[in-house]
């Protein structure tokens, strides 16, 4: 075997660990997301000792989180995969070196041999001396210095592949190290999510005693959201009907903006996606639209904007700059403050107190005011809605990844 077949195995093994590798780090670093995922759904839901008042809340939470756990053990059992991919490939090429290499080995073993044989029967130089023509000593010559370079070569390729075999063997034992610890991992989410859908059972069943309750709950609480999105449309309405009079412009659909709010809002749109979350912490529980209740099958719900779970005393934040364009109190004492971005609109919902006042013009990143904490559940849940005049937008699909 000669030197570029030697370099072309190193290089196939090189390529092949680093796909892997890149692989393997994109799966790790979802699980680990997935981890954080699960430690913040434990610290910001599961606040209430009060089983009996608040069933389907613990109920939701612990679907919440046998949903993102049963993901974290797909990917664990993904990235074990992959590992075990890598591993077997490890394997083969340790296993294709080591015969390389005794081969290698051998031949160099069979050279010396040889060479010392010759080096007792006669000299070089005799070698050289005994030859019959000028022609036949310079081949001679040229023998002698191919010989000694091949053997160099046979040499050098030896201690390559002895390096490469080294550090392939130590990944290997990485490796498998690796997958030991996934193996451990799994079983421990494999035992949590165990635990946590006998629970799970047992909340249903109580559910279920009591299912008219609760889903006269969920029909209530969903008509006071539709009262409050009515509400928001009004106080829109009233807003872009205030712009177009200003303007002397007749009745429209759409404000009638100023060359500085037609900037702000086109400075809005080219951030879509990577706007700051209304929270410094957070976790969205409820998604934006229509969807079937998390625990009650044959249940609809439909929500206009995101609700996120966050820390108590946690305070709500601008996600861009604007102007406020109302302060509205809720039932519960609870308060909204609507922000005006050009012709877009967001709402902060299930504030305890206000830090802004009517017409402030506000940068992002301003504190709007301090979230709710229900008393009896224990969560302290914020309700974000973006809206493009009245018409209700994915906040999800403008702001950016929570860090």
């Amino acid at each position: 075997m000669n030197l570029r077949v030697v370099l072309f195995i190193i290089i196939s093994i090189f390529f092949t660990i680093s796909s892997l590798g890149q692989s393997k780090s994109q799966l790790e670093k979802k699980r680990k997301q997935l981890q954080e995922e699960i430690k913040e759904t434990q610290n910001l839901l599961f606040k209430s000792k009060k089983e009996a008042e608040t069933l389907l809340s613990e109920l939701d939470d612990l679907t919440k989180i046998i949903s993102v756990r049963s993901r974290l053990i797909r990917t664990i059992d993904e990235e074990a995969e992959v590992l075990s991919e890598a591993i077997a490939k490890n394997e083969k090429e340790i296993n294709s070196l080591e015969k390389n290499l005794s081969v290698l080995k051998k031949d160099y073993a069979n050279m010396v041999v040889s060479s010392y044989k010759s080096k007792n029967k006669q000299s070089r130089l005799l070698f050289l001396l005994s030859s019959e023509s000028f022609t036949q000593a310079y081949k001679r010559l040229q023998y002698i210095k191919q010989y000694a370079t091949y053997r160099k070569k046979q040499g050098e390729q030896i201690k390559i592949s002895a390096n490469t075999l080294s550090v392939l063997t130590d990944s290997l034992r990485n490796k498998e190290d690796e997958k030991r610890l996934l193996i451990a991992l799994h079983t421990q989410q494999k035992d949590s999510i165990g635990r946590e859908k006998n629970s799970q059972v047992r909340l249903v069943g109580k559910v279920k005693a009591k299912e008219r309750k609760y889903i006269a709950q969920i029909k209530s609480k969903q008509a006071e959201e539709r009262k409050i999105d009515r509400q928001v449309d009004k106080i829109i309405a009233a807003a872009i009907a205030k712009s177009n009079k200003s303007a002397g412009k007749k009745a429209s659909s759409g404000f009638h903006l100023t060359p500085e709010n037609k900037k702000l809002a086109s400075n809005l749109v080219a951030n879509k996606g990577k706007l700051p979350w209304p929270v410094k912490k957070g976790l969205i529980i409820r998604k934006f639209g229509k969807q079937k209740h998390p625990t009650m099958p044959g249940i609809t719900i439909n929500s206009s904007g995101i609700h996120i779970a966050t820390e108590k005393g946690a305070k709500a934040r601008a996600i861009f700059k604007g102007k406020v364009l109302s302060i509205q109190l809720q039932s519960g004492r609870k308060k909204m403050v609507l922000i005006q971005h050009g012709n877009y609109i967001t709402a902060y919902k299930n504030l305890d107190d206000v830090l802004v006042k009517l017409g402030d013009n506000v940068d992002t990143g301003v504190e709007i005011g301090t979230i709710h904490t229900d008393a009896i559940n224990g969560k302290t849940v914020l309700i974000f809605s973006f809206m493009k005049e009245i018409h209700p937008q994915n906040p999800e699909s403008w702001i950016g990844k929570i860090l």
